[in-house]
This record gives C-alpha cells, sequence and structure tokens, in this order.
C-alpha cells in the first residue's frame, strides 16, 4: 500500500510531489461568459499548499457544451490570460495544476444557452425534474466535439497547465455517449459495447495528438469515470470493467473514480465482496494509477482509500479547511475541521456564488442519498 506522503510518476513522465489530489468541484465562481476572476484564482490557491495536485472544476470545450452559470470555459483563445494566471496561481503553492475539461451534453438548459437546445448522443431526456429533451448530435457536430477537446488540450498546454482531465464522469456528455440510457444511436456511435467506446476513443485521439503536437514538456492526460447509472437501460458495472479494460491499453496517466463515499458498493448482487473501488484496482492490475474519492476527511480516510487506490483526491473538506493537507503532512490533525458540512456553510468564508452552489450541492446530495435509500428497500 502506497502512503501519502510519497511521489507519484506518471506514464508521461510528471512526477507529483505527493498522493494527495484535490478533487474537481464546481465552484460557481467564473464570469458569465467563463473567464477566471480573481476570486477563482485566490480559492484554488488557498487550497493548493500541501496536495501534490489540483484538478480544477469542469471547463467547457464549446460554448454549447455549457453546463451551468459561473462555469470554467476554455472554449476559445480568448480565455488564455485568466487560465494562464489559474495555472500559475496553483503552482506557486508547489501542486501540479491539471484542468478538467468536459462538455455537458444533455445535462444542461436551454436558459443556461441562451436559448438554445442542448445536444446529445441521443433525443433522451434525463431521468431527472425538469429535465430538457436534447438535440441528438449529427455526425458532424461529433467531430467537432472531438475536435474541441483536442483544442481544449491544446489551451490547457499553451496557459501553463501540467495536464488535463477528460471529465467521463458525472453523466456529462462523454459518459452519455457510453450509456444506453442516453445512447440509442444506431450509427457507429452507438449499440454495441464497441460501438458505444468510439466517441471515447475517438476523443482520446484527438487529446493525444495535440500533446504530441503542441507540449514542449511532460504532459499529464487523466480520466474520470462514473462506475454505474440506476437508469434502466444503464451502464452497470461490469459495463464499467469492460471500459477499464479499454482504457488500461491507452496512453492514460491514471483513471479517477467518481464516488461519493469511498466505500461504496456496487448495486449489482455479482460484485459485493468488496468496494467497487477495490474492483477497479484489480481491473487496472497496475497499468495506470487509480485515484479514490468520496468523503475523505481524516488520516485514516487517506489509508482507507489508498488500500485499494494509488493516489487519493479530496472533495468537500478543502472547501471548509484550506489547509487540510498541509496540516496531514505536518501531523496537526487535531485542527482538522470535523464538524458536519451543512453545519459549516455560513460560518465559513466562502464568497455568495460559492456558499449558495454548496448550500445546494449539498442539500441536493442529501435528497438523492435519500431517494436512493428509499429506493432500496
Amino acid at each position: 500500500m502506497p502512503k501519502f506522503n510519497e511521489p507519484l510518476t506518471l506514464k508521461s513522465g510528471v512526477t507529483i510531489n505527493n498522493r494527495l489530489f484535490m478533487s474537481p468541484m464546481t465552484t460557481q465562481q467564473s464570469f458569465y461568459n467563463g473567464t477566471v476572476t480573481r476570486d477563482e484564482i485566490e480559492y484554488y490557491s488557498a487550497r493548493a499548499g500541501g496536495v501534490g495536485a489540483v484538478i480544477t472544476g469542469a471547463a467547457n470545450v464549446q460554448d454549447g457544451g455549457k453546463g451551468w452559470p459561473g462555469e470554467l470555459s476554455i472554449a476559445s483563445d480568448l480565455y488564455l490570460p485568466e487560465l494562464q494566471a489559474l495555472a500559475k496561481g496553483i503552482q506557486a503553492k508547489g501542486a501540479k495544476a491539471i484542468i478538467q475539461i468536459f462538455h455537458g451534453g444533455r445535462m444542461t438548459s436551454s436558459a443556461t444557452l441562451s436559448g438554445k437546445q442542448p445536444v446529445s448522443a441521443s433525443a433522451v431526456a434525463a431521468e431527472r425534474p425538469g429535465a430538457e429533451t436534447p438535440r441528438a448530435m449529427t455526425t458532424d457536430e461529433i467531430h467537432a466535439t472531438i475536435a474541441a477537446f483536442g483544442e481544449a488540450t491544446r489551451r490547457a498546454i499553451q496557459a501553463g497547465f501540467d495536464g488535463v482531465e477528460l471529465h467521463g464522469a458525472n453523466t456529462y456528455l462523454i459518459q452519455q455517449f457510453f450509456s444506453p440510457h442516453s445512447n440509442r444511436r444506431t450509427d457507429e456511435y452507438g449499440g454495441s459495447l464497441t460501438n458505444r467506446y468510439h466517441f471515447i476513443k475517438e476523443l482520446l485521439a484527438s487529446v493525444f495528438a495535440a500533446v504530441d503536437k503542441y507540449a514542449d514538456r511532460p504532459f499529464i492526460v487523466g480520466y474520470r469515470v462514473s462506475p454505474e447509472e440506476f437508469e434502466k437501460p444503464g451502464i452497470s458495472f461490469a459495463d464499467t470493467l469492460w471500459l477499464v479494460d479499454q482504457l488500461r491499453e491507452t496512453k492514460l496517466d491514471y483513471l479517477h473514480l467518481s464516488l461519493n463515499n469511498y466505500t461504496r458498493k456496487s448495486q449489482d448482487p455479482a460484485y459485493q465482496e468488496q468496494s467497487m473501488l477495490g474492483y477497479v484496482q484489480a481491473e487496472l492490475a497496475g497499468s495506470m494509477p487509480l485515484i479514490g474519492v468520496g468523503g475523505v476527511r481524516n488520516r485514516t480516510d487517506v489509508a482507507r482509500v489508498l488500500a485499494s487506490a494509488d493516489a487519493v483526491a479530496i472533495g468537500q473538506q478543502l472547501i471548509f479547511d484550506p489547509t487540510w493537507a498541509e496540516k496531514l503532512l505536518s501531523d496537526k490533525d487535531d485542527t482538522f475541521v470535523t464538524a458536519p458540512f451543512a453545519d459549516l456553510i455560513d460560518t465559513s468564508a466562502l464568497n455568495t456564488p460559492l456558499r449558495e452552489f454548496v448550500r445546494a450541492m449539498i442539500t441536493s446530495r442529501a435528497a438523492r442519498i435519500a431517494a436512493y435509500r428509499a429506493k432500496s428497500k
């Protein structure tokens, strides 16, 4: 089992100082057009101390991929100066700066897109209140989106970031192409597992082509994945293990498993002997590092994650306890913030956009957990 203070060297040649990552989290602190704000730079810089790498919240690669107001954008060269300042703000604390890139797909709204209809693999609405039915993307639009991920990678390189993370999780567009719920296509991008992986395969080719062409230094490419869906039909855990088999043959530097709790088990009765994190680690068989995440608040949590992963990502704890990683590294565990997150919203030094988003996130998460427990009975 690795220790959290040990360095981690990736396939690309990048060495990260330790096994602690700041998890990508939405903050809604960008300007309305996606430009990075001074508040955003200060937010990430304040939390970069002690962690080996910071993964930013999602940045859209196309205007039509914007998921929510206040979201980062990497869809144009116009954003490069502020993105460069963000990368430098993170790196000044000794952490690697990784920007997460994504497209919201059907998980947005026409209001967010200034009246335009959201797009996805197919014209199937998400199973959530108020979800709009998206328009199925044309083949040309798919190719343009794949190219946009490559262009976003170029911008990340030119802005000085150390890497990108492809957001293939949390029901956004990359996951939508792999999911049998959101992807009902009958062309080469839909149907079988192999066909539904086609979008991901071409996306990876576009991103690595940009790295090969533009990177003048070792550059990280990671991938985040959600292990299963509750929709029927949806991504099963067996589907995800198949996806892991494909991804481990690529040049990816790491796989990041998106979980709300690192101990979570699959809903599939066939996978109950260990956590999903443990199963994915076994499937990877050492082919690339695995990052575990979900409810990490203290030293014990870190050790438990690293029993089934190579690195650990810390999310909400860092929102409310910005110097948590530095405290961990210097054995100041008695100074960790330990109160329930819901009790900290109005007492923490969070600006208004971030405070209101965190409040909505925690309320929404509590509602989802209650609904899931009720459904499981």
